[in-house]
């Protein structure tokens, strides 16, 4: 099992069965999965979106969010004084430079659907 980085957008493209989940859940199957301690906030935060955005589907968009403990995430602190810096030199927000150091950090691939970020990654 190889280990990854994943960003909120490869997570809630797999829960809410957005857009490029079935890519997404390839890139992440058979494989230890790592995040910031910010991914569950960044989920949290998309629901609570998509509950104002479609309040009909409020049950089942909090059963999709209910089965973010079922991915097994590692959720992992990071060095904010590094991430400002990658997200700085890489015009990131400090969220996605989170990310983005923590794939740094441990050398693994970031799976994301943000595209600036996968060319940020790709860069490094």
């Amino acid at each position: 099992m190889t280990d990854k980085i994943a960003d909120a957008s490869a997570i809630a493209a797999i829960l809410f069965l957005e857009p490029g989940y079935e890519a997404v859940n390839d890139a992440l199957s058979d494989c230890h999965l790592f995040a910031p301690t910010l991914l569950r906030y960044e989920l949290a935060n998309i629901c609570l979106k998509k509950i104002r955005a479609r309040p009909d589907e409020r049950d089942a968009l909090l059963e999709a969010f209910a089965n973010l403990d079922d991915f097994g995430i590692h959720e992992m602190d990071v060095d904010f004084g590094e991430a400002i810096r990658l997200g700085e030199a890489a015009r990131l927000s400090l969220y996605d430079a989170t990310y983005l150091w923590l794939a740094a950090n441990k050398g693994v691939d970031l799976v994301t659907l943000d595209k600036r970020l996968e060319q940020a990654a790709q860069a490094l």
